[in-house]
């Protein structure tokens, strides 16, 4: 089978010629640092994985409206657009830092002038300035912020070029400065993770008001993708995980706002996998009741998950596919090829029966051994049904 063919027989939970092996996003950091920076393409071409194609490509949703002429889009990114109007224009201010690159975003408004920070270091980026600082600034979020919408003919003529090589997976859009596909983990991003929290506890109403409000924004998004030739489209985040929320949590705020997302997405024929990386097995079966067609990352306990891939395979392994599993922190560096083998193994015994399973990281790395990478895709390869 050709790459994207044995992708697909996974997705729909049927048996492949072997087991799809690939990783999460591939980090530039990684390539710079390690492979003479080649692309992401060249890298799965190197180790003789199975290539995903990540695309992003954002369009305005009126005419008024257009995109931040600085920060337009490269579509080989996952940089999202900023997309302005006459009520939402953006000033971007480089703050002096002696450790981060830091970037201050200035949102102005006819009511007020919002503003978020985003810090940055070779390997990631993270919020040290929260856009959402009072209350009723989500009203101002929900007046005047443009919908972005998906340039479907970018993605599509990317995903033609791509062929049967590969998966094309996109994702939901979070926040244009720095977001996240699900809606709690977007209003975390906003508003910060353990605010939101005990707002749930102190103000259940406002917070499901803020859920609302980017939960309409993604559901425009979504009615944009007609006819847009992904594979997977990427939902969900790791501030939904059990490590971070309770199972309560999760039923009043999480699942009623996410599923009917992956519900208008299926609508339009788009497959969604949800990404939870960080703890899951007290959330498998509602995982699974939202009908994402796969799950991730399935984050090993060495490396702060929780996943036992015996058990979520025969919980919800019938229910949907199951993406990654593989602890790149303890067996991509630190250990022989054997142990890494072993590991890809391990990982098959559990949940690769049946078909219906993809082996990955268990999201990103930023360190690795070469010959490490190479023994992980290698026996991957050997891992037929």
């Amino acid at each position: 089978m050709k790459s994207k063919e044995r992708f697909l027989k996974a997705l729909e939970r049927k048996i492949p010629d072997r087991l799809p092996v690939t990783t999460h996003h591939v980090m530039p950091s990684f390539l710079d640092k390690y492979m003479e920076g080649i692309s992401s393409q060249q890298f799965f071409d190197y180790f003789g994985l199975d290539p995903i194609l990540w695309l992003v490509a954002h369009r305005p949703s009126q005419e008024q409206e257009s995109i931040h002429g600085s920060e337009k889009q490269d579509s080989d990114s996952m940089a999202p657009s900023l997309i302005e109007s006459d009520n939402w224009t953006y000033i971007i201010k480089k703050i002096p830092d002696s450790r981060y690159h830091t970037l201050r975003y200035e949102i102005q408004t006819p009511d007020k002038t919002l503003a978020m920070t985003l810090q940055s270091s070779p390997q990631t980026s993270w919020v040290s300035e929260r856009l959402i600082k009072e209350k009723k600034d989500i009203e101002l979020f929900e007046k005047h912020a443009p919908v972005p919408l998906c340039d479907v003919e970018t993605i599509n003529e990317k995903a033609r070029k791509l062929g049967d090589r590969g998966l094309v997976r996109g994702m939901i859009p979070g926040f244009d400065v720095y977001g996240q596909p699900g809606c709690w983990q977007d209003a975390a991003v906003l508003f910060g993770i353990e605010e939101l929290i005990m707002e749930t506890f102190q103000d259940p109403e406002w917070v499901h008001a803020f859920l609302n409000i980017l939960k309409q924004r993604k559901k425009k998004f979504i009615q944009s993708m007609k006819g847009a030739e992904f594979d997977l489209i990427e939902h969900g985040g790791g501030d939904a995980s059990s490590t971070v929320i309770s199972p309560k949590i999760f039923d009043e705020f999480v699942a009623p706002y996410d599923a009917e997302l992956i519900a208008e997405a299926h609508k339009l024929g788009q497959r969604v996998v949800y990404h939870t990386c960080g703890g899951m097995m007290p959330l498998l079966e509602r995982i699974a009741d939202m009908g994402p067609d796969a799950a991730e990352t399935f984050t090993p306990k060495a490396m702060g998950g929780d996943a036992d891939l015996k058990q979520a395979k025969k919980r919800i392994g019938h229910r949907l596919c199951m993406i990654g599993g593989f602890d790149q922190f303890h067996y991509f560096k630190g250990c022989t090829p054997e142990e890494t083998r072993k590991e890809v193994r391990r990982c098959f015994e559990e949940a690769g029966q049946g078909g219906g399973f993809i082996l990955a990281p268990s999201d990103h790395f930023f360190d690795a051994e070469i010959e490490l990478i190479q023994a992980y895709a290698d026996e991957a390869r050997k891992c037929t049904y």
